[in-house]
């Protein structure tokens, strides 16, 4: 069962009182391989890496001018309260691909290109690149879904999430806090 662009609306508001300065990681996921996913309640955060374990500095991305992985792509972070309302239980939110999943305002607004989040003892960056839905974010919830995160509002408010790279490599865990920096 996918939502409906009427129930994601009514979810918004929660989706919007996340906190602006000080959230919780809620959820770490690695993608081992295409496909797969391993949900992690530590993980390590490498400047050259991203998510140790993870699959992204093997992945090419069309948005490199040789196809290799892009330095501005190595971490997915996505707010919890917005997996949850397009994935519903908690055991679907790694379907959504993203390797972070944190209450805390993603918005433009909130967390422009270049803010820097402390979490466990690592440091991210965000980055300009937006982060977007794509077909298998359609199949795994939706193309109402889809279309809500990648509306106009779902683009300032970061919806489907925020691309990051690590600054300075540390230790995560689930539980930890995030803050600006």
């Amino acid at each position: 069962m996918h939502s409906t662009t009427k129930e994601l609306e009514q979810g918004l508001d929660f989706v919007r009182r996340s906190p602006s300065d000080d959230g919780v990681l809620e959820l770490i996921v690695r993608r081992p391989a295409v496909g797969a996913r391993e949900v992690l309640g530590e993980g390590e955060l490498d400047v050259k890496l991203g998510l140790v374990g993870d699959t992204w500095h093997r992945r090419s991305s069309p948005r490199s001018a040789d196809g290799s992985p892009h330095p501005e792509m190595q971490l997915n972070v996505m707010n919890a309260r917005m997996v949850a309302l397009v994935a519903g239980e908690k055991e679907r939110w790694p379907l959504a691909g993203d390797q972070l999943f944190v209450d805390l305002d993603l918005s433009l607004a909130n967390l422009p290109a270049g803010t820097r989040l402390a979490l466990g003892t690592a440091v991210i960056e965000v980055t300009p690149l937006p982060h977007t839905g794509c077909q298998k974010f359609v199949s795994r919830f939706g193309l109402d879904a889809m279309q809500f995160v990648n509306s106009p509002l779902g683009r300032e408010l970061c919806l489907r999430g925020i691309n990051a790279k690590v600054v300075q490599p540390g230790t995560v865990r689930v539980g930890d806090r995030l803050r600006k920096l």
